[in-house]
C-alpha cells in the first residue's frame, strides 16, 4: 500500500508538473503532443521511482513513525531520480528519437512536488494516526524545565506516547537568548512566569529535564512548584535513553532527598581505592541502612574479602538476595551472630582476621532504649568494647566506629550509650597498635526507622502524619553522603580522631512532613492532617554535631572537621566495667546513674531518669 501510495503521489507530481509548465490551460492539441512523447518516457519514469525507493528502503520506514532521518532519505532518493531522468533525457535525446523524457521545467517541478508531497502525507497520516489512537480524556497542562537537549527529548516522548493525557504548554529556561523563543513549535518562558502559567492553562506538573542541576536551583524550582500545588518530576539519567528505556513512566518524583536544602557532599580522593584494596574487611550491623550502604561501597572499592555481620537473619538474607545481583569479584561471607556473644566474635575474629573493621551494629531508637536502659548498655557498650578489643587482640589495621549526633551533650540513654562507647574507643586508640577512629553525623535519609518512611506509611494510609513537637528539627544526610564519609574517615585518619561532618542547616521537621505530603501530590492540613503528640521520652526538639566544651580543627575537606574532647578521666574504665556489670543484671536505673557519672553533660529530658540529674 505504501508502494501504491508513493507512485501515485509521484504520478500526480508529474502531472501537476505539467499543468504548471502550461500554465493550467493547455488545449487539446499540445496536450495530444505532449502525450505522445510522455508515453514513451512513463514506463522509465515508474521504473526508476521504484527501483530507487527500494534501494533507498523508504517504503520499510514505519509511516507513524516518520523522523527527520526518513524525510533526509526521501530528499536524497527523489535528487537521485531527478539526475537519472536528466541521465534518461541525454540518452534518449542523443541516441533515439531527439526528444528528452521530460522537459527540464518539468523535471525541476516534479522534484520539488514529488518531494514536498512524499514526506508531508507521511507526517499528515502521521498526525491523523496520533490524533486517531490518543485517548480523548481531558489533557493535562505539563511544564518543562530546561530547553536544551534533554527537554526537547521529553517533549517528544510526551507528544508521542498516545496513551499519555499530557499537553506541553511550554519551556521554562534561565537562559535569557531562549526566552519568548519557540522551540519546535513550543515557547520559551522565564521562571518568574510559572505563577501566570499555572493561572491561565491550569499547570499540574512540572518536570526538570536538567540533567545536572544545581541542588540549589532545584530547591528553589521545588518550593515554587510545591507552593502552587504543582507536582513535580525529574527525567532520569541520560544512560537510560541512551538504553532505550526512557518511557513517560520513568519519569519520576522528585523525592525528599533532593530538598536538603544544602550542596550534596562529595568526596574524591585518590587514596581511597588503594586504601581498601586487597584488605580483608569486616562490618558489623551489615544488615542495617549504614552497614548495607558500607558494604555497597566496599564492593566498589575492590576489597579482597568482605565479612558482613548481623544478627538479624532475614534482613542479612535480603542483603545476600540484593548482592548476588551485582557483579563482583570480591569474596563475600554473611556472618550469623551476636556482637556480645563473646565466643562467637572470639571465633569470628580467629578465622577471618580482619585487617579493617565497620562497626556500625548498634541499638539506635531513642524511645526503645529509654525503655530499656541495661540493653542499651550490653549493645551500644559492651557490644563495642569486645569488637574493638577483638580488633586490638587481631592485630586489624584499624578500626572505625560509626556513631551519632545525639552523642552530642546526650538527653536520652541512647545518645549517651553512644558517648560512652566513642569515650572507650578513643581510650583503647593510644593503647593498642590498631587506628581507632570515630565518625559522628546526624540522621540518615530513609534509613530504618528514620522519619521519611514513618511519614511516607502515614500519607499513604491517608494520615495524620504524627510530630512530636512543631518546633523540632534534625540534621539530615543521605545514606550514599554518610557512607562516602565513614570510608573518607578511613582514609585520612590516623587514629583518636572523631570526625565530624558539616551537615549544613538543621531541617524544620515540620516543613519536611509538609513538602513530603506536597510532593504526593496532596494539601497539608486539608487532605492530610498533622498531628502534634508531644516529645518521646528522651527526645531533643534540637540536636547537635558539636559539645559545649568540644572544638574542631579543619581537614584537606571543607566539610570535615576533627573534633577535640575533653581529656579522659583516670577512673574512666573502672567505671565502664561497673556499668558493664550493672547492665548484665538488668539494674536499669543504677545503669543509667552511672552513665550519668561517666557522661556530665547527659541530661535526661522529657524521662523518668530526670530524678536523677537532681
Amino acid at each position: 500500500m505504501i508502494v501504491l501510495f508513493d507512485l501515485l503521489i509521484h504520478l500526480f507530481a508529474l502531472f501537476f508538473a505539467y499543468l504548471i509548465r502550461f500554465d493550467l490551460k493547455a488545449d487539446f492539441s499540445l496536450i495530444e503532443t505532449e502525450w505522445a512523447i510522455l508515453s514513451k518516457s512513463l514506463w522509465f519514469f515508474v521504473v526508476v521511482k521504484l527501483v530507487v525507493f527500494a534501494l533507498f528502503q523508504i517504503q520499510q520506514g514505519i509511516v507513524r513513525h516518520t523522523s527527520t532521518a526518513d524525510s533526509k532519505r526521501i530528499f536524497i532518493a527523489e535528487i537521485t531520480t531527478s539526475l537519472l531522468f536528466i541521465l534518461g533525457s541525454m540518452v534518449r535525446f542523443y541516441q533515439l528519437d531527439g526528444f528528452y523524457l521530460f522537459p527540464n521545467s518539468v523535471l525541476v517541478m516534479e522534484f520539488i512536488f514529488s518531494t514536498a508531497f512524499v514526506i508531508s502525507g507521511r507526517f499528515v497520516f502521521k498526525l491523523l494516526y496520533l490524533e486517531y489512537t490518543k485517548d480523548k480524556g481531558k489533557e493535562e497542562a505539563i511544564l518543562i524545565f530546561g530547553a536544551g537537549v534533554s527537554g526537547q527529548l521529553t517533549k517528544r516522548l510526551i507528544e508521542k506516547d498516545t496513551a499519555n493525557l499530557q499537553h506541553v504548554v511550554g519551556f521554562l529556561d534561565d537562559a535569557t537568548n531562549l526566552q519568548s523563543k519557540r522551540i519546535e513549535g513550543t515557547r520559551v518562558y522565564p521562571l518568574s512566569a510559572l505563577r501566570q502559567l499555572k493561572e491561565k492553562h491550569q499547570i499540574s506538573t512540572l518536570i526538570i529535564a536538567v540533567q545536572n542541576i544545581d541542588t540549589s536551583k532545584l530547591k528553589e524550582l521545588s518550593e515554587i512548584a510545591l507552593d502552587l500545588s504543582i507536582q513535580i518530576k525529574r527525567v532520569p539519567e541520560a544512560r537510560a535513553w541512551v538504553n532505550g528505556t526512557f518511557e513517560v513512566s520513568n519519569l519520576k518524583k522528585i523525592d525528599i532527598n533532593s530538598l536538603l536544602g544544602r550542596a550534596v557532599i562529595s568526596v574524591e580522593n585518590p587514596k581511597l581505592a588503594a586504601h581498601f584494596l586487597n584488605k580483608t574487611i569486616l562490618v558489623t550491623g551489615a544488615a542495617g541502612s549504614i552497614g548495607s550502604g558500607l558494604a555497597a561501597a566496599l564492593l566498589q572499592q575492590k576489597v579482597g574479602k568482605l565479612i558482613l555481620l548481623d544478627q538479624a537473619e532475614s534482613a542479612l538474607f535480603d542483603l545476600e538476595q540484593r548482592f548476588q545481583k551485582t557483579e563482583t569479584t570480591v569474596q563475600i561471607e554473611y556472618v550469623i551472630g551476636d556482637i556480645c556473644d563473646e565466643q562467637r566474635m572470639e571465633r569470628l575474629f580467629a578465622l577471618y582476621e580482619p585487617q579493617i573493621v565497620f562497626h556500625a551494629a548498634a541499638y539506635k531508637h531513642v524511645p526503645l532504649m529509654e525503655a530499656n536502659p541495661a540493653e542499651a548498655v550490653r549493645n551500644n557498650i559492651g557490644g563495642t568494647k569486645r569488637i574493638a578489643e577483638l580488633a586490638a587482640k587481631f592485630k586489624a589495621d584499624q578500626f572505625i566506629m560509626i556513631s551519632t549526633d545525639k552523642a552530642v551533650n546526650p538527653t536520652n540513654v541512647m545518645g549517651a550509650s553512644k558517648r560512652i562507647a566513642e569515650m572507650l574507643v578513643t581510650e583503647l586508640n593510644a593503647a593498642h597498635h590498631t587506628a581507632y577512629i570515630t565518625t559522628r553525623f546526624g540522621n540518615v535519609l530513609g534509613s530504618n526507622g528514620s522519619v521519611i518512611p514513618i511519614f511516607e506509611k502515614q500519607i499513604a494510609e491517608g494520615g495524620p502524619i504524627t510530630l512530636t513537637d512543631e518546633h523540632i528539627t534534625r540534621f539530615f544526610m543521605t545514606i550514599p553522603e554518610a557512607c562516602q564519609l565513614v570510608l573518607e574517615a578511613a582514609t585520612m585518619g590516623n587514629g583518636g580522631e572523631i570526625f565530624v561532618f558539616d551537615m549544613g542547616e538543621p531541617v524544620k521537621i515540620l516543613d519536611l512532613a509538609k513538602k513530603m505530603i506536597q510532593l504526593s501530590g496532596l494539601r497539608p492540613y486539608t487532605d492530610i492532617n498533622i498531628k502534634i503528640i508531644g516529645l518521646r521520652p528522651g527526645e531533643k526538639r534540637y540536636e547537635e554535631v558539636l559539645a559545649n566544651a568540644e572544638n574542631t580543627i579543619p581537614t584537606y575537606h571543607p566539610q570535615i572537621l576533627i573534633a577535640k574532647t575533653r581529656p579522659t578521666e583516670a577512673a574512666q574504665n573502672d567505671r565502664i566495667q561497673q556499668l558493664l556489670t550493672t547492665a548484665t543484671l538488668q539494674e536499669n536505673e543504677a545503669s543509667v546513674s552511672i552513665m550519668k557519672q561517666l557522661v556530665p553533660e547527659y541530661i535526661s529530658n522529657n524521662s523518668l531518669f530526670q530524678k536523677l540529674d537532681k
